[in-house]
């Protein structure tokens, strides 16, 4: 499947508004500082930058989780002023319920909001399928490995029929190879499922195979540096030389941040 074209998805309807966000911690650190940013409904976004920029703060204030002590978060058109299910959430860590098989993790979710056995077993079924683990279903947590329970957590994530899913480095502790299958998975499963996804990671290549959009940020204190539109079609190669000249750019974008930092 090829990538809706920019001038197309700018034209769609926007899912997340964010509006003069700002957020200084009781120890007066500011992570974040006017921020203002809308995503479309349905598109991929990549929030890139070093440590310290605000990436998961930003992230955290859009599933409800921080309260900005200024500006807004808006979902829908509604101030986003708690946790919801129609925002999803799949962190580096997999979180997931050790006395509970893979089906029974994923199935978690639907079981919370009472649907009936039958529906829940077959929902769950079709995600473990969609993630690639079919044939996995009664194995518990310790019996996966990293990569197989990172598949998990997606397939917990989308069973919740989200609106919205927002990753925090969700392949982070990942090897490398792992992480690139997963990557080209994830893929995958955003063009069947159309989700919101807003993904954060500090690799330019990974935020260039993944995302339609990437925002980079700078840092002390976190703002939105640049927004660069993906405009590459997908399935997309890393040796490709549209790829490479994006990559530098945006390499180049990152370093300036990172410079500032005196970190190597």
């Amino acid at each position: 499947m090829n990538q809706v074209p920019r001038n197309i998805a700018a034209a769609a309807r926007t899912k997340i508004r964010i509006e003069g966000v700002s957020m200084t911690f009781d120890n007066g650190v500011t992570a974040l500082e006017r921020v203002n940013l809308e995503l479309a409904e349905n598109s991929f976004t990549c929030l890139l930058g070093p440590s310290g920029c605000g990436k998961s703060t930003l992230l955290g204030m859009i599933a409800g989780f921080v309260q900005p002590t200024a500006g807004r978060v808006l979902v829908d058109g509604a101030p986003v002023s708690g946790a919801s299910a129609d925002r999803g959430v799949v962190f580096q860590e997999y979180a997931l319920f050790p006395w509970r098989t893979a089906i029974g993790n994923v199935e978690f979710g639907p079981l919370m909001r009472r649907q009936p056995r039958a529906q829940r077993r077959s929902l769950a079924l079709d995600y473990l399928a969609l993630v690639g683990l079919a044939g996995h279903e009664s194995k518990y947590p310790f019996e996966l490995s990293g990569g197989m329970k990172q598949r998990v957590a997606i397939a917990r994530a989308f069973a919740n029929s989200p609106s919205v899913l927002l990753m925090d480095e969700p392949f982070g502790a990942l090897d490398a190879q792992t992480r690139e299958i997963l990557q080209g998975e994830m893929v995958r499963i955003w063009q069947r499922e159309r989700k919101t996804i807003v993904f954060v990671t500090h690799s330019i290549s990974e935020s260039l195979f993944l995302a339609d959009r990437i925002v980079v940020m700078a840092t002390k204190p976190g703002t939105i540096k640049t927004v660069i539109d993906v405009d590459l079609p997908h399935p997309r190669e890393r040796t490709e030389p549209g790829f490479i000249a994006l990559e530098r750019e945006v390499k180049h974008l990152v370093r300036e941040e990172v410079d500032k930092l005196g970190v190597m």
